[in-house]
């Protein structure tokens, strides 16, 4: 503890590191005083009464928790981040396909800049797109949640969340360029974090209030929780060590190589990524179904009805997604072809493997073994919660859902009604954006010699230091 206090006043001595955290302290508290602000024209109190009553713990509950209570709240920031995540999703599917868009990557940093200009573009599409679709919703709906419909809440309405939407987006790419990194998922984290003084109270509530747990299952839960964050650890610094050798090489007058090293492969490579792209796009189905011409469509309405919240088939398009997205950003991040080369370049070699198409197809063939396992362990993460909060609607499977609604156990079918705050996904998002946090900011220590948090990273000698 005492090292880790030493290392964190270490990042307040260096100037330019308290400068990027405060920075970064500072737009996470501009982003959380705009979630409070409500959306014009709106009977806000009504909507977050009506929502708490009838989504408050389902579907809809679920993705308000990543918002941080916006979308409950119906704030100018309701639509959260995710028209810029769906863009960047629909952006790096179509570098695959489209030529232009995979020599633009390919161009360096210039190409790069291109590619983020056109997913903002993007995103103030995607966000118009949603905000009609939702401000028809309120409007259409029987709750009376607007003040004056027509045309000017139309438009109010599609202006207040695309503008808060791109200020969101302008937010994370600050946090990004001039903070300490990783903005946009630290805006998703601090949604999250937010909920724990409500998750808090509820287990506070219910153990010593309502009585609906006693004290030894309020323990469990707790203890649960523990042993979810220590898994999540674990899976998430498990990585597959490729042994690689360097065979010696004289260069000038001086012999160079000879070592024995690893490659090192993350068991999930994509982190908290291909939930977050999964949920995105399961969410389209769920925006169209709020447009009248979807709605009165009884094919289209009873097709994405299939796709909603609890619907086998939305947990299976989900984990097929999950496990897609895998293998999708460890195919953007990592190539076997180009290591390969890279290690036949400068004389590495994998013990047992010849260079070249051979090591390519070796390292290919571990990396696919370890992304279905973080597949398939992103996907348990996910489906936890879930389940627990709305169950798998089974019994509505033709021919066998009258069987299973007669045999199978209730809280399988019908969930348990919890408000499950810090559920698989939530938990490993705070845990994956804390750990790849705390280690952007160890860099910065190291890189300035300074020590860092963990007790593996010590004070790097540097020239001055090593003569005293």
């Amino acid at each position: 503890m005492t090292k880790f206090l030493e290392a964190l006043g270490n990042v307040f001595r260096i100037p330019d590191l308290r400068k990027r955290v405060l920075f970064t302290l500072a737009l996470l508290a501009v982003y959380r005083i705009g979630a409070y602000i409500p959306t014009p024209g709106i009977d806000t109190n009504k909507f977050e009464a009506y929502f708490t009553r009838n989504a408050g713990g389902g579907f809809l509950g679920y993705f308000d928790l990543f918002s941080g209570g916006m979308l409950r709240r119906m704030t100018i920031f309701a639509l959260g981040i995710t028209p810029y995540i769906t863009a960047s999703i629909i952006l790096q599917l179509l570098t695959v396909v489209v030529p232009t868009l995979d020599k633009l990557q390919k161009e360096g940093e210039l190409g790069r800049r291109k590619i983020t200009q056109w997913t903002r573009y993007l995103t103030v599409i995607l966000g118009i797109v949603q905000s009609v679709g939702i401000a028809f919703a309120l409007q259409n709906s029987d709750g009376n949640f607007v003040l004056n419909p027509g045309f000017g809440f139309i438009f109010m309405t599609t202006l207040t969340f695309t503008t808060g939407t791109a200020f969101i987006m302008w937010l994370g790419e600050q946090i990004t360029d001039r903070g300490i990194g990783n903005g946009m998922s630290l805006i998703i984290f601090v949604g999250i974090v937010v909920g724990l003084p409500s998750a808090t109270s509820s287990i506070y509530q219910n153990t010593f209030v309502t009585h609906q747990w006693n004290p030894l299952q309020m323990i469990i839960i707790l203890a649960v929780m523990v042993a979810v964050v220590a898994f999540i650890v674990l899976v998430e610094r498990g990585e597959r060590r490729i042994p690689v050798q360097y065979a010696k090489r004289v260069i000038g007058r001086r012999m160079m190589g000879g070592q024995s090293t690893h490659l090192p492969l993350k068991v999930n490579a994509g982190g908290v990524i291909p939930i977050i792209f999964a949920s995105s796009l399961l969410a389209l189905p769920q925006t169209a179904l709020t447009f009248p011409m979807v709605k009165n469509s009884p094919w289209l309405s009873n097709m994405l009805g299939a796709l909603s919240g609890a619907q086998p088939l939305y947990y299976l398009t989900y984990v097929i997604l999950i496990i897609f997205f895998c293998f999708f950003y460890v195919s953007i991040i990592f190539n076997p072809n180009e290591a390969a080369d890279n290690m036949r370049k400068y004389g590495g070699f994998i013990p047992g493997i010849r260079p070249g198409r051979n090591t390519a197809e070796y390292m290919d063939k571990i990396l696919s073994k370890i992304t279905v396992v973080g597949g398939l362990y992103l996907s348990i993460l996910s489906l936890i919660p879930m389940i627990m909060i709305s169950g798998v609607k089974l019994q509505a499977l033709p021919v066998v859902g009258n069987f299973i609604d007669a045999h199978f156990p209730h809280w399988l079918l019908y969930g348990l009604g919890v408000n499950f705050f810090f559920g698989g996904t939530s938990l490993l998002i705070v845990v994956g954006v804390a750990m790849d946090t705390v280690n952007q900011i160890e860099a910065q220590l190291i890189m300035r010699h300074y020590e860092g948090f963990t007790p593996r990273s010590g004070r790097i000698r540097g020239r001055r230091s090593s003569t005293v």
